[in-house]
């Protein structure tokens, strides 16, 4: 087979810097092939090791190239006269733009073919292609959900709360809870009361997952309440050491309670909800808080580190916003750096983790007045249950503790106050959208 160059075509004798370049160009234009061991003139000269040239444009694919264009390409291996050949196949983006990671949406970073070369895009070929891309930011609102009869009743609540006046007869579209068709969003499916999606808080025994101590799943609900349920639940983890040694009493935590809440919240608001949901892991040293999706298309490294947000659903940004989850300061993230370095997190195309480690000193204080250790000398039999049923749902009132127990509410009620006594249980926020802290 004699092989030459063209609009599809690219011969590459071997590996080289430019072949980003060519990926890039292919998956901006209308695709192409790419083959490896082949000269500008035809001639097929092979490649020698073909796990190492694998590997190597597995690299270049996972590293170099915004969005994630995995789906996109084919590594096919050839023989030709007893020479191996790899051919990379690139179909057309799925993406409007694609970009070499270390040069942005810059000319020299957005390219495409041309004949045989790849030419720079010009500013405003990427400017209308990024355009297109920030529609694709509400693809909450354009992917259909599978399911007809959705209510929110919950969503609703959350909204009044705020002093939102809810208009029944426009409220669907006023938050764009249906797609152009008039079906249902995956929004509308994450904002509804039947929700399926589940919310996993995993807890392990140790400092990996070897051993899993306990599993909850939060979701099943509208995703505000999963929200306010894994705050809280996140919370009880997050032990608090009191210092009573000074007026007036000083609260330290494992985790600094802030760089906590804002990296959940980032995982849920900017997490891609057609790969995953987010999740939680607790460890004995640290917790972990895992989002998927990378980056949103357009936010670079330094822009993520700097505070400036690049919402993958501008809708679900702003329904955030108005219910106070989020805040237009963008200092979540660069507070979370401050504390903790940039070392605790890390960034893929597929993923993001950020890693929160316990305070050791403050562990060890906690440790020395663990609950578990005086509980016989403290609390009689129903308060050890009381604390045991708060730690995994701190949302429990007295009338549901009364029922798993199968006693009176008002015994409850009184245990309540006890524990509150002896500063073992604390109340935070209101009666009725508020919860326990077990503090020691």
């Amino acid at each position: 087979m004699k092989y030459f160059e063209s609009e599809q075509i690219e011969l590459k004798e071997k590996i080289n810097e430019s072949l980003v370049k060519e990926i890039v160009s292919f998956l901006n234009g209308n695709g192409g092939k790419i083959y490896i061991g082949i000269k500008n003139s035809g001639e097929v000269v092979g490649v020698s090791n073909i796990d190492d040239n694998l590997k190597a444009i597995a690299d270049i694919i996972i590293d170099s190239i915004s969005p994630n264009c995995s789906n996109c390409i084919r590594n096919h291996i050839l023989i030709e006269n007893d020479k191996n050949i790899i051919e990379i196949e690139v179909s057309k983006g799925v993406k409007p733009l694609y970009h070499i990671r270390k040069y942005g949406l810059s000319p020299k970073g957005c390219l495409i073919r041309v004949g045989t070369t790849c030419r720079e895009m010009q500013e405003d070929e990427i400017n209308e292609r990024y355009k297109l891309t920030l529609h694709q930011n509400d693809y909450l609102i354009d992917i259909a959900s599978y399911y007809d009869n959705l209510t929110f009743k919950t969503f609703k609540i959350f909204l009044s709360e705020k002093g939102y006046h809810i208009n029944d007869s426009s409220f669907e579209e006023n938050f764009k809870l249906r797609t152009k068709n008039g079906k249902y969003n995956l929004l509308a499916e994450l904002l509804a009361d039947n929700n399926t999606t589940p919310m996993i808080v995993a807890k392990f025994k140790g400092t990996d997952k070897s051993e899993i101590f306990e599993k909850s799943d939060y979701g099943s609900k509208c995703l505000l309440s999963s929200i306010e349920k894994i705050l809280a639940r996140v919370d009880v983890e997050n032990l608090t050491y009191s210092d009573t040694s000074v007026r007036p009493r000083v609260d330290k935590k494992l985790i600094d309670p802030f760089c906590l809440k804002e990296a959940i919240i980032n995982s849920i608001v900017h997490n891609d909800w057609t790969i995953s949901q987010p999740a939680i892991y607790i460890y004995d040293d640290r917790i972990e808080i895992l989002s998927y999706g990378g980056l949103p298309l357009g936010e670079s490294i330094d822009d993520f580190y700097s505070g400036i947000s690049h919402p993958r659903s501008d809708t679900l940004m702003r329904i955030f916003l108005s219910l106070d989850l989020v805040e237009h300061t963008g200092h979540g993230i660069p507070n979370i750096i401050k504390k903790y370095g940039k070392d605790c997190i890390r960034i893929t195309d597929n993923y993001v983790l950020v890693t929160l480690p316990f305070d050791e000193k403050i562990k060890k204080l906690v440790q020395n007045v663990r609950l578990d250790v005086r509980l016989d000398v403290r609390l009689n039999d129903t308060q050890k249950n009381i604390i045991e049923l708060l730690k995994t749902n701190p949302k429990y009132n007295a009338q549901e503790i009364a029922l798993k127990l199968n006693k009176s509410k008002k015994t409850i009620e009184r245990n309540f106050i006890e524990l509150q006594k002896q500063s073992i249980i604390e109340r935070s926020g209101s009666k009725r959208d508020g919860y326990w802290i077990v503090i020691k």
